[in-house]
């Protein structure tokens, strides 16, 4: 499985996403630019003693990450998105993606990926829910519908 950020720029939510996914075993993807560099101490702090459970992958340009994975299923996190995480059924190496803190992921991305929007349900007027948030919050519905792999 795989979270990918998309152009993050908050290094505490990075960090706290790479701390979810070193203890679940998800990969995690960094699109550039980063809002921030990667040596940053709020990130290695987030992320604590885990930084050698990561699996840590940096990509150029969003294509990149694509073009890498041509069968990947991927599925954009957006408070647009149509229908609701808890409605897809999920698959080992599938890649869950989050854009930048402040605008989310580009309009035209997630219209022309609708089919694959999912959205966490909120209440009428809030903006949204905090990144790092937001990851566990889908990441670990989808590790519940696998049965937890290798986890205990």
């Amino acid at each position: 499985m795989h979270i990918v950020l998309v152009e993050p720029e908050i290094p505490a939510n990075t960090g706290n996403i790479s701390r979810t996914c070193a203890v679940t075993g998800i990969s995690l993807h960094l699109v550039r630019p980063l809002g921030f560099s990667t040596d940053d101490r709020q990130l290695k702090r987030a992320g604590l003693d885990y930084w050698h459970l990561l699996d840590l992958h940096y990509h150029d340009r969003f294509a990149d990450l694509q073009t890498k994975y041509p069968d990947g299923r991927f599925f954009y996190a957006s408070t647009k998105g149509e229908r609701t995480y808890t409605e897809f059924t999920y698959r080992p190496d599938d890649f869950f993606v989050f854009g930048k803190e402040t605008k989310g992921l580009p309009d035209d991305l997630i219209q022309a990926n609708m089919k694959t929007a999912i959205r966490i349900p909120q209440i009428e007027g809030a903006r949204s829910l905090n990144l790092s948030n937001a990851a566990a919050i889908v990441v670990y519905e989808a590790l519940r519908q696998l049965g937890f792999p290798n986890m205990r």
